[in-house]
């Protein structure tokens, strides 16, 4: 008897720690009116996502990239990808002011390498543990 309970919570715990890795899509609208993105990155930035229209690029300054990761131990992926999102967003926010730069263009997706540009959604990996967004985008000078 204690050999079949043994074996039935190894059994439970192996399946806990599977790896999971589902790739989404979410709105970048619905994340930025999130208080806390919208309180981490401001109004002195501006973001344009995929081939968004933007005012004339006075200096390209640098290429940057955000790889952000966030617990996602029972939460909803779209919650967890959100934080992993706000993150990263905030990092891009920081990155362009210490570059000089007062936005950034043409930010994509760029989970595991792979390059995915949208003006209206965001990619994110979620697993059972953890959610990871990678942004990709120029930052720029602009009038």
């Amino acid at each position: 008897m204690k050999k079949a309970i043994l074996l039935l919570i190894l059994t439970s715990i192996s399946m806990v720690c599977v790896a999971r890795d589902d790739v989404s899509s979410y709105s970048v609208k619905h994340a930025m009116i999130k208080p806390k993105i919208s309180n981490a990155i401001g109004t002195n930035v501006k973001f344009f996502f995929g081939h968004q229209s933007h005012p004339k690029v006075e200096k390209s300054i640098m290429t940057i990239i955000s790889d952000q990761k966030t617990n996602a131990f029972m939460r909803s992926d779209k919650n967890a990808c959100q934080w992993a999102f706000a993150s990263a967003m905030k990092t891009l926010h920081n990155k362009a002011i210490a570059a000089g730069g007062n936005a950034v263009i043409n930010i994509r997706s760029n989970y595991k390498g792979s390059i995915v540009s949208s003006k209206t959604t965001f990619q994110c990996g979620s697993g059972a543990l953890i959610a990871g967004v990678s942004l990709i985008g120029e930052v720029v000078k602009i009038k």
